[in-house]
């Protein structure tokens, strides 16, 4: 696919369906996440604007059997591959 065909990347996204910031558009395409200057494939969720992603905390889950995330801040990036 070439450039063009590729939707504009959000502020913010999540991976979860049930998210409000969940875009299937964009994961029609492969995206990475760089997060203070190294690649990272935990993240759920980013926010780039204010500085932050989610990533699962270890193995643990909630009572739903979703994992637990915690709030990583620092410099985000979002790129296609």
């Amino acid at each position: 696919m070439t450039e063009t065909a590729r939707p504009a990347l959000p502020d913010r996204l999540s991976i979860d369906p049930r998210s409000p910031f969940h875009v299937p558009a964009v994961f029609a395409h492969e995206v990475g996440i760089r997060f203070n200057g190294k690649e990272r494939g935990d993240v759920e969720e980013y926010c780039i604007s204010e500085g932050w992603v989610r990533v699962p905390a270890g193995k643990t889950v909630d009572r739903r059997g979703q994992p637990l995330m915690i709030k990583l801040k620092g410099q985000v990036e979002a790129f296609y591959r």
